[in-house]
């Protein structure tokens, strides 16, 4: 497969697929570490707060984002080889908008202490980011499911925020 530009000479589909993965991992990457710019002191903050007995150590946060914004990434570099750009504009839009919803949500919590704006971006990334996995679907169900573990993360922390909300409020 090729895709060519008027008066260029076809070139492999394939010729994009490393830098546009490498594209998509510093995107997801940047949405990770403006989160942290926007709350420095999220660990000190959580270890702070009155925590359900089912919440998760502090230093268990780091690693798992890494892993799952390395999943967000693939998810998108997958639907994007096999698709181009102007056939899926509607997948990118919602995968933006989950990363959009994802990077609210550190500094809602943390450096503004909104627990309830907070939670209530946490549902919107959820259904932003189940839509993206509908969609992803229809171009590859391997994208898709590389997003599962993100939404149960996602789905878990949701329901974390509305205890702590609960907790400490």
């Amino acid at each position: 497969m090729t895709h060519t530009l008027p008066g260029e000479a076809p070139r492999p589909v394939h010729d994009r697929r490393w830098p546009l993965l490498l594209l998509l991992l510093a995107v997801c990457y940047a949405v990770a570490a403006l989160g942290g710019v926007a709350a420095s002191d999220a660990g000190g903050t959580y270890r702070s707060l009155d925590r359900p007995a089912w919440a998760p150590p502090s230093w268990l946060f780091g690693p798992v984002w890494t892993v799952l914004y390395a999943l967000i990434a693939v998810s998108a570099w997958l639907v994007l080889r096999r698709r181009p750009l102007s056939e899926s504009r509607s997948e990118l839009v919602l995968w933006s908008a989950q990363l959009a919803f994802n990077l609210a949500w550190t500094p809602l919590f943390f450096a503004a202490g909104q627990y309830g704006l907070a939670f209530l971006d946490i549902c919107l990334l959820l259904a932003a980011l189940g839509a993206t996995m509908l969609l992803f679907r229809r171009s590859s169900r391997a994208a898709a499911l590389l997003l599962v573990p993100y939404a149960l993360w996602v789905l878990y922390a949701a329901a974390l925020n509305l205890a702590l909300w609960q907790l400490n409020t």
